[in-house]
């Protein structure tokens, strides 16, 4: 039931929250406009908003009950939501920029996801015309809908451990798909479990019984009439997760299922028809293309996800008032904003600064995946395709940029994801008691996104491929055979012409200094390293924690050179006063992580011991001092619209106790629930009128 008169007409006590986030942004002077718009561009915010207006008018797109619904009736209104998604799609002509915006809007993982992502990709990416013909016209037009069958029960970072087999039969010119094992099941594959019926699935490929390692093939799984599986084919939902549940992450099993020559995804290797013999890509690497993109992906991801989190906790920390300032007087005594704990700030402000960094790294991540791919194409325009040889384990190792790509969106993304995972348990955290409410809009987001750290190689696994980078470049350097070619090459020529001199990094008083400090940490551990594996001969295993912490060293600094040469830019658009708060989140990003990570750059000689004191007692905390009076503004400057968070903690009018209090007792379907509370009756609800307010699909 509705709640009576006299319960609506009550207020919060105190001053409002509107009035609290009033004065908050009347204390700054950072332009929100101008800073969204370096942010994401003018066209990008009047897309979102033309999007926003769109999708507010239709029904389905009612988040209402969002936090209420069980799990299957969540999948049903996702699917609702993503066939009417494309039907405006296509009724208003959207792009793929569109379409992306509206996905943020949303906020969800919907049953298309992985055919809009990976499977589009891959087809894209990795099919040849007569392929494009095939499959990827019908997918974009939703003729077919697709999903990227990769991770399996027993096998995920590991991709050359998968079990699944495509074994081709030169006798009719077929493969054989085959699940050998139980272990072989592919297992976590988003859109799969009920809405697809096309897999892109990653198998290895068996010639006269000689394995060639994984390769993409595309595979009819179900009915394109009945959507009941094909012949000789398992497939199903693999159940409630701990989040992600509007996505039908499925299990996938072949018993020899026999697909054409044509299935598998022949640009950059195939199996000839005249002679079987297979044609190997120029590079192993490009087999994994599609990884490369979903990684330099949740790289980009990364800021935007994190900034909801530090959005919704730093609005609440302004308007929530808790106990008194020991020190005000006494006229002065009142509950004190949240926010202006120091507690709090050592929390929040760093946080703050991190989601820019991540942007401007993210930013910087799809430039150099867009670099690649254009080069990966023109080198397979000029060698005219596949070349026919042996195996991947025989072929070179690729061009710079490719092996830098690969290497760069392996440690992004670990140190990325793990630093918006994280960042955002400590959002919730600082919101106290209410944080822990569905209504925070933190909860369900986190949980969303929490398998971003193991997904796509795992979070401590993939730093491997960084630290194998690193060392090959390291010995590159060594062996003093050409100019350095790259950023790494350079840094690690650097160490080693000033090592015997030493760093003498003025990190307190030179921007371009303390990035200095990080490339010089990095280079340091990568050399350390070097000289473990190569004159210790120590085990590869026994390295592990070294490279992990070698992988974050290098992926923080490129974060923080990022952010600093972002700032350089003279076409940034931002005023004097706007760009100087940029540069103070910028330090407090450096310096806090560099506080955080004290004994590398010591042990590294790119600090001294009064350094890290002077930068943990004076030099993070000024800046924490200065940056809080423009922590409202620049949450602001992320442009979240009310209906994207859909929290009662991050209202951008401050009315955070008046929209929790109307969620729990206007919206919430318990409520409308009467119950026999006695033991000896029979009777469980007297009452139940919960059904009543789903909404009509």
């Amino acid at each position: 039931m509705s709640a009576p008169q006299w319960v609506r007409d009550l207020k919060p006590s105190g001053p409002q929250g509107s009035e609290l986030l009033e004065a908050e942004r009347a204390k700054s002077a950072v332009n929100v406009s101008s800073l969204s718009t370096f942010l994401f561009t003018n066209e990008g915010l009047a897309r979102k908003h033309r999007v926003l207006k769109i999708l507010q008018s239709e029904k389905v797109f009612d988040k209402s009950q969002n936090y209420f619904a069980g799990r299957i009736d969540r999948f049903e209104t996702a699917l609702a939501r993503a066939k009417r998604l494309r039907q405006i799609a296509v009724k208003h002509g959207w792009n793929n920029d569109d379409r992306l915006a509206a996905n943020d809007l949303i906020s969800e993982p919907g049953p298309y996801g992985l055919h809009e992502s990976m499977f589009l990709i891959t087809l894209r990416d990795q099919g040849t015309p007569e392929q494009h013909d095939m499959f990827l016209k019908k997918a974009e037009q939703y003729k077919i809908i697709g999903c990227y069958a990769q991770t399996e029960l027993g096998h995920g970072s590991n991709v050359r451990g998968l079990e699944t087999t495509a074994t081709w039969a030169p006798d009719d010119k077929t493969f054989t798909i085959h699940s050998p094992h139980l272990t072989a099941s592919k297992w976590w594959i988003g859109s799969l479990g009920r809405t697809a019926n096309y897999a892109v699935v990653m198998a290895q490929l068996i010639i006269g019984g000689k394995p060639y390692g994984p390769h993409p093939f595309v595979v009819h799984i179900r009915d394109l009439k009945t959507h009941e599986p094909l012949e000789n084919i398992y497939v199903g939902d693999i159940g409630p997760k701990f989040g992600y549940n509007t996505m039908d992450n499925g299990y996938l099993l072949f018993n020899h299922v026999k697909v054409p020559h044509i299935s598998m995804l022949a640009k950059f290797s195939s199996v000839d028809l005249k002679t079987n013999q297979y044609k190997r890509p120029a590079s192993a690497s490009l087999i994994y293309g599609t990884l490369t993109w979903v990684r330099s992906t949740i790289v980009m991801q990364s800021g935007g996800v994190l900034a909801r989190g530090v959005t919704i906790a730093t609005r609440y920390a302004a308007v929530r008032r808790q106990f008194q300032d020991r020190d005000a007087q006494e006229w002065e005594r009142g509950e004190n904003q949240v926010l202006n704990y120091t507690t709090v700030q050592i929390r929040l402000l760093p946080l703050l600064a991190t989601t820019f960094a991540l942007h401007f790294t993210g930013k910087a991540m799809m430039a150099l995946y867009g670099a690649n791919q254009k080069k990966v194409s023109q080198d397979v325009g000029k060698m005219g395709g596949p070349q026919r040889g042996p195996g991947p384990e025989e072929t070179h190792s690729g061009s710079d940029l490719l092996a830098d790509l690969h290497a760069t969106s392996c440690g992004l993304k670990s140190l990325a994801s793990y630093t918006a995972v994280e960042g955002l348990e400590v959002c919730r955290r600082a919101c106290g008691g209410h944080g822990y409410s569905s209504f925070s809009g933190i909860g369900s987001w986190y949980a969303d996104y929490l398998p971003t750290a193991t997904w796509e190689g795992d979070n401590y696994m993939l730093t491997q491929q960084v630290a194998r980078y690193l060392l090959k470049a390291a010995r590159g350097v060594l062996a003093g055979s050409r100019e350095p070619s790259n950023d790494t090459e350079y840094i690690l020529t650097t160490f080693l012409s000033r090592q015997d001199t030493g760093a003498a990094f003025d990190i307190l008083g030179n921007d371009s200094d303390l990035v200095a400090a990080f490339a010089w940490r990095s280079a340091f551990l990568t050399f350390e390293a070097l000289k473990h594996r190569d004159e210790q001969k120590k085990a590869w295993n026994d390295l592990l924690v070294d490279f992990y912490r070698l992988s974050r060293a290098h992926s923080q600094y490129m974060v923080v050179k990022n952010f600093y040469e972002t700032l350089q830019s003279s076409d940034n658009g931002l005023d004097a006063e706007t760009l100087a708060v940029m540069h103070k989140l910028f330090r407090l990003y450096a310096l806090h992580t560099l506080e955080s990570e004290a004994s590398e750059f010591y042990t590294s000689a790119a600090v001294t011991v009064r350094q890290i004191q002077l930068a943990r007692t004076t030099a993070v905390m000024k800046l924490l001092a200065e940056i809080r009076p423009h922590a409202v503004r620049l949450v602001d400057a992320w442009d979240f619209p009310d209906w994207q968070l859909d929290s009662s903690l991050g209202r951008f009018d401050g009315k955070v106790y008046e929209d929790m209090f109307y969620r729990a007792s206007e919206l919430n379907p318990l409520n409308r629930v009467t119950v026999d509370p006695y033991p000896d009756s029979g009777v469980l609800f007297k009452r139940n009128e919960a059904g009543a307010i789903k909404p009509k699909l």
